[in-house]
């Protein structure tokens, strides 16, 4: 068998990065729950003392969002009076609207179901999918998400005192062949209070974060855990490290264990298919590993901006696909719609609220829609019509 180790890191709530990932779904929710038509390309940058709100925004009712900003930081953990909050936004150019609103095809008086929108941005999208664990998530990058998820709710209800909201985590696995076999390594830094002694510290995140999190997948006397291998962490947040948008899309995605098209997610409304056609490409591939299709499986789609039908569209299942890559391919483009209006509609993606996406990674919830196996019979019989 051939040994190998993977890596992935999460990081809490209150890291600058996901603090302005946070803002940026915030000020999109608020867009479009008063607008379902908004065009939202949001970026937050936050330093000391500082909260950069900058971005094109069309939304037909005016959004106070420096409001949403101080009410963001107070729910992370950070005081909205240290702040101050400067906000540069104007409404999304005129050329990119036209082609988001008239799709190339329909320019050229092609009349297509689904056929109007146009993608607002070009690139390439990737989903993946793997049977390792229930998630279908890679162990590494499920792992690390409990952790700080955990950080966060033991700061939160009090059941560690003394942690602040900045903290991140990192676990690496080692497998055998692509089977997990044992924890590793755990790294886990915390930003805490001065009074508060690495000793407690290490005793703290053990015996109320790690112990709870690693009980189906136990580490053992030979895992290395490294608890805030740096010393102190008291100075944290933005004071100490300036937080951008966009700046964490492995955390948001496959930690880095899966391919990515370099796209962020937050802070853009569903006609950017940076966010809606890797929702899409997630929903495929997590179909073709649920119905044990392969044991896991790369969905890759790329996108012309102002055009409604992708330049491409392939499927990797990296030799363990029951039928060949090329009958899934075929018969998953014959299930499912690509086109960014079908989408948006299918995935309920004017209707959802994002800033729950932008912590603790972008599919790790049953409750978002792309997360849902419910073309399972179509799929099935696509690739039997197909296979024979």
């Amino acid at each position: 068998m051939s040994k190998r180790y993977l890596t992935a890191e999460s990081v809490c709530a209150g890291h600058p990065d996901k603090l302005c990932d946070i803002i940026a779904d915030n000020i999109l929710d608020e867009c479009l729950r008063r607008d379902k038509a908004s065009r939202v390309a949001c970026e937050v940058m936050a330093t000391k003392g500082k909260i950069i709100v900058a971005g094109e925004i069309s939304c037909s009712e005016k959004i106070d969002i420096r409001s949403i900003v101080k009410n963001v930081l107070k729910e992370l953990g950070y005081n909205p009076l240290k702040f101050l909050i400067y906000v540069y936004v104007h409404n999304q150019s005129s050329d990119i609207a036209a082609g988001v609103n008239t799709a190339l095809e329909a320019r050229n008086g092609i009349n297509e179901q689904y056929g109007s929108i146009g993608a607002g941005d070009q690139g390439t999208m990737y989903g993946y999918a793997t049977k390792e664990t229930r998630e279908m998530l890679p162990l590494p990058l499920v792992l690390s998400h409990r952790i700080v998820k955990r950080l966060d709710e033991a700061r939160i209800g009090k059941l560690i005192k003394g942690i602040l909201p900045d903290g991140k985590a990192q676990v690496t696995i080692e497998y055998n062949d692509d089977v997990p076999v044992r924890v590793k390594t755990i790294v886990v830094s915390v930003q805490h209070e001065k009074n508060k002694t690495q000793e407690e510290l290490k005793s703290d995140i053990l015996n109320n974060v790690l112990w709870q999190c690693f009980e189906d997948f136990p580490f053992d006397d030979e895992t290395e855990i490294l608890i805030n291998p740096s010393g102190q962490f008291v100075l944290g947040g933005p004071a100490a490290d300036t937080g951008l948008t966009g700046r964490k899309i492995m955390v948001d995605t496959y930690g880095g264990l899966a391919s990515h098209g370099g796209g962020a997610l937050c802070g853009k409304d569903p006609t950017k298919v940076d966010r809606s056609g890797a929702y899409m490409a997630r929903y495929i591939a997590k179909h073709i590993a649920w119905c044990d299709l392969a044991e896991k499986c790369e969905v890759a789609i790329s996108y012309a901006i102002g055009k409604a039908n992708p330049v491409a569209f392939s499927i990797n299942t990296f030799g363990t696909g029951k039928v060949s890559d090329e009958v899934l391919t075929i018969a998953a483009q014959e299930v499912f719609n690509l086109r960014p209006a079908a989408i948006i509609e299918k995935l309920r993606l004017r209707n959802i609220h994002y800033s729950d996406t932008a912590v603790y990674g972008h599919f790790n919830s049953c409750l978002f829609p792309w997360e849902n196996v419910n073309k399972y019979s179509e799929l099935k019989e696509a690739v039997e019509k197909y296979a024979d």
